[in-house]
């Protein structure tokens, strides 16, 4: 394949600029605008403007009024800035929980959420002994194989589930990793029967999780908070005896911050 020469990647990023302006504008103005106004406020040719705005459209970010053949915002716009809203609204709540659940175990807390199948960390707050599990913040993880993933999992529609099935190959990290997806569909029912997920190992050798899941407004579980650290520590008995209902507390403790109502 051929080298991308440097006029056409700038001609590219000039494309991007021009429509993230675009984007600005319309978002700034709050009202549908006439192509002629979009196209004299940003000082571009009518012809690129159009173009533009076609492609916006065709990816849901812009609409056109049928009638009156102006431009707004389009749906998909504000889906992202409501997941954006959502994402720091809940890391803001979530915080002092985290906190609270390191100084009380010693052990890291992490709040993450699913993002195209791979677990995302968005907070943590790291436990103060030498040996400790770290993940850094925006970090991407399998989600099949340790414990914040698996709840996220677990709440997904049928649909969804499959979807991420057909798309991940369930990769084999240790002994303890689940590979086949029928297995992996038990342990979620699991998951949900109990309120917890576990990661035995299962991602790294040494590290154990457990986690629960974050219910938002709407009554979705969007997020899970989860403690970690090496498994001489975080046993199994000792998550079965404590760990697995603190964290279930905290988690249910942030739900209900975040407006559920339900628990």
């Amino acid at each position: 394949m051929g080298m991308v020469s440097g006029p056409v990647k700038e001609k590219s990023v000039q494309s991007v600029e021009r429509t993230l302006r675009i984007l600005e504008l319309m978002a700034e103005k709050g009202n549908p605008m006439a192509l002629s106004d979009i196209s004299n406020q940003l000082g571009l040719k009518i012809s690129t403007t159009h173009r533009l705005l076609k492609t916006l459209i065709i990816k849901g970010f812009a609409e056109q009024d049928p009638y009156t053949g102006k431009y707004q915002l389009g749906i998909k716009t504000f889906r992202i800035g409501n997941t954006a809203l959502y994402t720091l609204d809940i890391r803001s709540v979530a915080r002092p929980y985290l906190k609270h659940l390191m100084e009380k175990y010693k052990e890291t807390a992490n709040l993450a959420i699913l993002d195209h199948g791979d677990v995302v960390y968005i907070d943590q707050v790291e436990s103060e002994k030498m040996v400790k599990m770290i993940a850094r913040l925006g970090s991407r993880g399998p989600s099949h194989s340790n414990a914040v993933g698996k709840v996220l999992l677990a709440y997904l529609s049928s649909l969804e589930l499959e979807r991420y099935l057909k798309s991940k190959k369930l990769e084999k990290y240790t002994a303890q990793t689940i590979t086949s997806p029928e297995l992996l569909k038990k342990e979620l029912e699991k998951v949900k029967s109990q309120g917890y997920a576990l990661d035995l190992e299962e991602t790294e050798e040494g590290i154990c999780c457990v986690a629960a899941p974050v219910w938002n407004h709407l009554g979705k579980v969007n997020a899970a908070i989860g403690i970690s650290g090496p498994s001489n520590r975080i046993s199994f008995s000792y998550i079965k005896k404590e760990l697995a209902q603190a964290v279930k507390n905290t988690a249910e403790e942030v739900s209900l911050k975040l407006g559920y109502q339900d628990i």
